[in-house]
């Protein structure tokens, strides 16, 4: 009989290092779309059976090795498990919930800024979101920045570091993921925050408005407000004292954000027009010294990070960015051609989200806003 493990149980046995035949049942094109680094492509169906050809292929992929199935959520490898149990294949094992529990595996790193200063990045492992806690160990006080649907996981790390929530913050309205802002900050009975351009936008939820070079404070660590649009018409980047910069989706790592997700395909450069002022006017007046820490890490196809790796901190020096990304070095003009006419696949239901984060729509069933997630962020230009 096969067993089940759950996704985080399958991010351990990836981070250890143990020996196993990942196979991944969903069809084609949604593995070459997105996937686990080392997973294998086994497209199989509800009611498919192993023939002999089908048996002699996975003989060859598993290699003696512990099996693994995957797929979507846990139908079709589910399947192909039995079929492997049946034809007498030892030690098979599916993951429980598929790709859309792997959607939800989380890891939190310290990240080091000095004594009194707590930084916590949240990384949301195979879709690339990262979002905050940002707290004062004299003051018992944080504040978190992006939090993703899954709320849980900010109370209690904040609670295990003796720190208590005073407020919470949305840089922007997110395309590629459900906001728990508003929700986290009911739940607490603390301020909600959002850039005060998000009126312009239509937001039907309450907040209160972060206008360009306002300080969020909790004991002496200050977060300043810097406007930076581009990505959206509201992005709101805060400068963490001396020591580092949320960027959000204004720049990342080892990119910048995409700009036309807001606009349509007429106003498609005003996006690139703000990108391009936020990029060589607002933030390059930043320090080169401060440590980046964007809101999210490019998550490659085949699942491994375009850098670095997941436990490890998503940060680097300001400085170092820019010289990192050629895109930076080109004329506005030029800048404005390529971020119109380079255009990467949109997120998966990317309208949808966006009416969920403007407080436009409602969506309650778990389930169906596990879905509405599940694949690649996309938000890089």
């Amino acid at each position: 009989m096969f067993d089940q493990i759950t996704a985080e149980q399958l991010a351990e046995k990836r981070d250890a290092g143990e020996s196993y035949a990942l196979l991944d049942t969903r069809t084609e094109e949604s593995y070459e779309a997105w996937r686990i680094p080392g997973a294998e492509s086994i497209p199989f169906g509800p009611t498919e059976t192993l023939d002999d050809e089908g048996k002699k292929r996975l003989d060859e992929l598993i290699d003696s090795r512990p099996v693994i199935t995957i797929c979507g959520k846990g139908i079709t490898s589910t399947n192909l498990a039995a079929e492997l149990d049946a034809n007498g294949y030892e030690d098979v094992t599916v993951v429980k919930g598929g790709m859309r529990d792997w959607n939800d595996v989380y890891e939190r790193v310290p990240i080091d800024v000095g004594d009194d200063l707590v930084v916590v990045q949240f990384q949301r492992r195979a879709k690339g979101c990262l979002s905050y806690l940002v707290g004062s160990r004299e003051a018992g006080e944080a504040i978190v920045v992006d939090p993703t649907r899954h709320t849980d996981q900010y109370v209690v790390t904040a609670a295990e570091l003796g720190l208590r929530i005073t407020r919470v913050v949305d840089t922007h309205v997110h395309a590629d993921h459900v906001s728990g802002g508003r929700e986290l900050a009911e739940r607490l009975g603390v301020p909600y925050h959002l850039g005060a351009h998000a009126r312009d936008r239509g937001v039907a939820m309450e907040f209160d408005p972060v206008e360009d070079g306002n300080v969020l404070s909790v004991g002496d660590v200050e977060l300043t407000a810097l406007h930076t649009p581009g990505h959206t018409s509201e992005l709101t980047s805060y400068r963490i004292g001396d020591e580092a910069i949320l960027t959000a989706d204004a720049l990342f790592v080892d990119s910048i954000g995409r700009t036309e997700l807001e606009f349509d395909e007429d106003d498609a450069a005003t996006g690139a027009e703000m990108a391009y002022e936020t990029l060589h006017g607002t933030l390059a007046e930043q320090h080169a010294d401060l440590l980046v820490l964007p809101g999210h890490v490019t998550v490659e196809n085949d699942g491994h990070y375009r850098n670095g790796s997941p436990g490890e901190p998503v940060a680097a020096a300001l400085g170092e960015v820019r010289e990192r990304l050629d895109v930076l070095d080109l004329d506005e003009k030029a800048f404005v051609e390529q971020m119109v006419e380079s255009v990467p696949d949109k997120p998966a239901n990317y309208e949808t989200i966006i009416g969920i984060n403007r407080g436009r729509e409602r969506v309650d069933d778990p389930v169906a806003l596990a879905d509405l997630e599940t694949g690649a962020n996309n938000c890089a230009a």
